[in-house]
């Protein structure tokens, strides 16, 4: 009993000892990273569109998103992430729909400040809009206003049928049965 389970732990030892090592200097050797390694984020600000899917979906409420309306349009203006809440659980790359925010291969963000942690990865004031160029009006040009005329051409005289009619088909749209007469 006591031999087996010396034997056994020997025999681990001795194939571990003869395998190739894979110790590395660490600062100034790394291990190769995966593709797929969840590190620094990345954000391009130009494909944002500020829809907050990436801060709805984050399960610790790490990202703060702020826009302004800017001709029918939002733009952001501020995007922080706290990083010390943060798990990089990858909800926030997988929820963004336009691949404005992504992992890099960095890995090493320590902080000597506490004030320094969170990942300001964009503030900006929104532009103004542009003014729109105003229509030329005549009186700016120097032309006469002309008159506006509403009706053009002879204009058509009721016949009593046609009014009839008309105020028929007003009542059925009115929801109304058209009152008929002789009843």
């Amino acid at each position: 009993m006591f031999g087996n389970g010396l034997i056994k732990g020997l025999r681990i030892t001795w194939k571990e000892f003869r395998s190739k090592k894979f110790t590395v200097q660490y600062p100034e050797e790394q291990h190769p990273k995966p593709e797929r390694f969840h590190g620094r984020f990345v954000f391009d600000a130009d494909k944002c569109i500020a829809c907050n899917l990436c801060a709805n979906a984050c399960p610790n409420n790490v990202i703060e998103l702020k826009s302004e309306k800017v001709e029918k349009k939002k733009f952001l203006t501020k995007y922080v992430m706290n990083i010390e809440y943060c798990l990089f659980c990858g909800m926030c790359v997988e929820a963004c729909n336009k691949d404005a925010i992504n992992f890099s291969l960095e890995h090493d963000m320590s902080q000597y400040n506490y004030d320094a942690i969170p990942l300001i990865l964009v503030e900006r004031e929104a532009p103004k809009p542009e003014p729109k160029p105003e229509e030329a009006t005549p009186e700016a040009s120097g032309e006469k206003a002309k008159p506006k005329v509403k009706g053009k051409g002879k204009q058509k005289e009721e016949t009593p049928a046609a009014s009839a009619d008309k105020s028929a088909s007003d009542e059925v749209a009115a929801g109304k049965a058209p009152e008929k007469e002789g009843q």
